[in-house]
């Protein structure tokens, strides 16, 4: 028989079950189209690679036709087509690749490419122009601008909360020994099967959901931004020379041409696809650099553009360590490290579905109830400072919940008027 302390103990175990439980349920419900929404656009998005990769051939692949023109005639026809001074050329590798300069970044990059052997331009290339950014831009900011960027962040907030609350409820609520962390139920009703498809799912991928959680969260705006603020603090960003800043050339009468530059550019041999970023202004430099996978095979090296000579290199290792990680948790998160990680990427894309629906199933059969909390509980401090800390480090989950908090106290002063 349990003594009247054990008592105690467990009925205050069960009261914060049943409080996370009905958190843990709320959340869940106002989430859930938007995680659905997360889960189905983020398994499209890693086929980006795959569905792009014809296109661009098409634009890159040319036929072999004796001898090429030089990189700068190029690059004059490439500015003309553009309409613009490119900022970069990527190098080609073989002698059958059209050579692509690359205008402006990120979103507002555009590219264009031009025959070697003919001077015709086979085509451009916007990422934004296709079907591929408008799944991103559903992923990131469900096309809504900064206020979709926001929603997002803050349902991204609340699925860690999710994820850490259901944990904690799906482990003491399995009485079947370590039997309960494998089994699924399938004899008892569809409530528990699903129930348990939910629980289990969710257990098992939990890490995974986390890491992934973290390596979207760097592209918000507040935890994003704040993150951007520590790493500038701390100097664990991107070192300034990694840009360009303060290296310069030693101005001279005329600058090397571009098929010098990138003839000394292959002489570097960095693995992966290289780009050579053309100078911005008179003492500007070349700068080469490769992105390739590993992340530690990376390389900025900046050049003379005046004498070609090698001003400084800056290897991966010289970069920021929060820096570093975030760049290799955002690749991660992109399934970008290799077939391991894009196969592991799309599971959890698929698993993240299935115990959405799930526990949306499960809770329809259990007629939509909400968990009750006994009026009586009350939340330990170590609970209310694990709460602070995490509304501290989401700031978006800390509003959010600030905001609730007032919405219940003023709901229950007025049933009391």
């Amino acid at each position: 028989m349990l003594s009247s302390f054990n008592v105690r103990i467990v009925m205050k175990y069960t009261d914060l079950n049943q409080w996370l439980w009905k958190w843990h349920v709320i959340a869940g419900l106002v989430s859930l189209p938007f995680v659905l929404v997360l889960a189905i656009t983020g398994g499209i998005y890693l086929f980006k690679d795959t569905v792009e990769k014809p296109v661009l051939n098409n634009l890159t692949k040319v036929a072999t036709q004796g001898v090429t023109i030089s990189f700068e005639e190029q690059l004059k026809i490439a500015e003309s087509a553009l309409g613009k001074k490119p900022n970069s050329v990527v190098i080609p590798v073989t002698t059958n690749q059209a050579t692509e300069f690359v205008v402006g970044k990120f979103s507002h990059k555009k590219s264009v490419f031009v025959n070697p052997f003919s001077g015709e331009v086979t085509g451009e290339f916007t990422p934004k122009n296709t079907w591929m950014y408008s799944i991103r831009k559903l992923h990131g900011e469900l096309l809504g601008g900064n206020i979709g960027t926001k929603i997002i962040e803050l349902i991204a907030s609340w699925m860690i909360v999710l994820i850490v609350t259901g944990i904690y409820i799906f482990w003491p609520a399995r009485d079947l020994g370590w039997k309960g962390f494998f089994t699924i139920r399938t004899g008892l009703g569809r409530r528990i099967l699903y129930r348990d498809i939910h629980a289990l799912g969710g257990f098992w991928l939990s890490a995974l959901l986390l890491l992934t959680l973290a390596g979207g969260l760097p592209w918000t705006d507040v935890f994003g931004g704040n993150f951007k603020k520590l790493q500038k603090m701390t100097n664990t960003g991107f070192p300034k020379e990694w840009f360009g800043v303060g290296v310069k050339s030693n101005v001279s009468e005329a600058t090397i041409s571009l098929d010098e530059m990138i003839s000394i550019a292959k002489q570097q041999n960095l693995v992966g696809v290289n780009t050579l970023d053309l100078p911005k202004h008179k003492a500007g430099v070349f700068s080469v650099s490769n992105a390739t996978f590993p992340l530690k095979n990376q390389k900025k090296i900046h050049f003379d553009q005046f004498s070609g000579k090698k001003l400084m290199t800056i290897h991966w290792s010289d970069v920021g360590i929060l820096m570093r990680g975030r760049m290799w948790i955002m690749a991660f998160h992109q399934g970008q490290l290799g077939d391991w990680n894009f196969v592991l990427m799309l599971f959890v894309a698929i698993g993240l579905g299935i115990i959405s629906i799930a526990g949306l199933l499960s809770f329809k059969m259990r007629n939509w109830g909400i968990p009750t909390v006994p009026e009586s509980f009350k939340l330990s401090y170590g609970l209310v400072f694990l709460v602070l800390l995490l509304g501290v480090l989401l700031p978006l989950f800390g509003g959010s919940l600030l905001i609730l908090i007032l919405f219940t106290w003023v709901k229950n002063k007025l049933f009391k008027l």
